[in-house]
């Protein structure tokens, strides 16, 4: 990362000096604002990436609304604080994004001055030095062997050819078959310690990190969660469990069709002012509707049983991420130290690949219990409302058993822009795929997952 960093200096990139437009709604500039200063300061400080590379696959192929603003908005970088600044409006401070360790970048809220990046939450703690333990904790002997048979390195051609879509860009395949890495390639510019926002795939994560909340006894995914701001007596919130957040049967309204958070996302907007204030729009436990707001509430539940200071910080990264080998992975949060599980992770291929890896093991890491006995039924068994298409829902992650040529226990997850992480228990196999496929170029993860299950035949 520092040829990168000394060569930016402080200095600005990609556009026109700021003029508004008086045709563009102010927030809408303010959101596009937000998104660029946020894929830049990560891309930037938690992959160690160009900002060109930046521009060429985060910062296009984007929503369309935003897309036309971010090239005419400029962004100032300053790599000795790590923060990005964009301005967006001649009556407001710019967006600013700053980079923490392990806490990767928050955006402060719109409005706000660079000053207030000293109130961001920091997490205290540190990684521990793995590289050298021998894969999967580490990365010593962690490639394949030998070269992929002939079958299965025509399935990664095919990948990296966009064949499984229309304008699909695939940056990584990774292939792990009885715990050891059979395949792994990476398009120019990325590699095994090169990080990208997970997109949902985040959410598969926080059902993870609840799973090792609940071994340590911190919580009971059955009983009410337990949000704060819902304690009142005569909030009917206050009765819906944790388990019907993970599986999207919560019974909460919001104003978006689920996947799009982006006053949170990017608009500098914290979990704890837009997600809770949501009201109930049919019982709990009777509608599956795909919404990022129920995995971001299971978090929060969560972090409120661990209290709101360090200990909350740090338990991601102590109870799990650390122990199995994820020390390349940002759990990234907003201004007001929620951690915004639904999507803003960045993560390596690799680190994706041991967490499919603790589900081959049914939670157990050398020896070491990380989530209940039970915990892989528990996340692949369809329980209550399913949606409505050919792909089942569990505790956040989605079921492959109707897919022909794929094996029943199959089961992923699954992020925008081509995010993937197959895991089939019976085959002992974890498939990760990693893309920056532009908006409505999606990638045929159900095709490409039976040629590469056919090719291991």
């Amino acid at each position: 990362m520092r040829p990168v960093l000394s060569a930016l200096a402080m200095l600005s990139v990609s556009g026109a000096p700021f003029a508004a437009d008086a045709a563009t709604a102010p927030h809408d500039r303010a959101v596009a604002a937000g998104y660029k200063a946020a894929f830049l300061c990560s891309g930037l400080f938690n992959a160690g990436r160009t900002v060109e590379q930046i521009e060429a696959y985060e910062l296009d192929g984007t929503y369309p609304e935003y897309d036309s603003l971010l090239d005419d908005l400029d962004a100032r970088i300053d790599p000795e604080r790590r923060l990005v600044a964009v301005p967006f409006d001649s009556g407001l401070p710019p967006r600013i994004a700053a980079w923490r360790p392990h806490l990767g970048c928050a955006q402060l809220p719109v409005g706000a001055s660079e000053q207030a990046v000293e109130v961001l939450p920091r997490l205290s703690r540190r990684a521990p030095e793995l590289d050298a333990q021998a894969w999967p904790t580490g990365d010593r002997e962690a490639g394949a062997a030998d070269p992929p048979g002939a079958r299965l390195a025509s399935v990664l051609d095919r990948a990296f050819d966009d064949i499984y879509g229309a304008g699909p860009r695939t940056t990584a395949v990774l292939v792990v078959r009885r715990g050891q890495i059979i395949a792994e390639r990476y398009r120019d510019g990325f590699g095994p310690h090169v990080s990208q926002r997970t997109w949902s795939v985040a959410k598969s994560l926080a059902s993870t990190i609840i799973g090792a909340a609940v071994q340590a006894g911190v919580l009971d995914t059955q009983a009410p969660a337990l949000v704060p701001e819902w304690q009142r007596p005569g909030d009917p919130r206050a009765a819906i469990p944790t388990d019907l957040l993970l599986r999207m049967a919560s019974g909460l309204y919001s104003d978006t069709a689920g996947n799009r958070t982006d006053a949170v996302y990017f608009g500098g907007a914290a979990v704890t002012e837009r997600t809770v204030a949501w009201p109930l729009e049919v019982a709990p436990g009777t509608r599956y509707r795909y919404a990022n707001n129920d995995t971001l509430l299971a978090v929060r539940a969560l972090r409120a049983e661990l209290g709101d200071g360090d200990r909350a910080l740090a338990f991601p990264f102590e109870a799990l991420l650390w122990k199995i080998g994820m020390t390349r992975t940002y759990l990234e949060t907003d201004w007001r130290g929620n951690f915004v599980l639904s999507s803003q992770v960045w993560a390596t291929a690799r680190d994706l690949a041991r967490l499919g890896l603790l589900y081959l093991q049914d939670g157990v890491w050398e020896g070491e219990r990380i989530l209940p006995a039970g915990w892989r039924e528990y996340v692949s068994r369809p329980s209550g409302p399913q949606p409505d298409r050919e792909l089942g829902y569990g505790a956040a992650f989605w079921l492959l058993n109707q897919t022909p040529g794929i094996p029943a226990d199959a089961f992923a997850a699954l992020g925008n822009r081509g995010q993937l992480i197959v895991i089939v228990p019976s085959r002992e196999l974890v498939i990760v795929r990693r893309g920056e496929d532009p908006a409505g170029h999606g990638f045929d993860f159900r095709a490409f997952t039976v040629d590469t299950l056919a090719a291991l035949d």
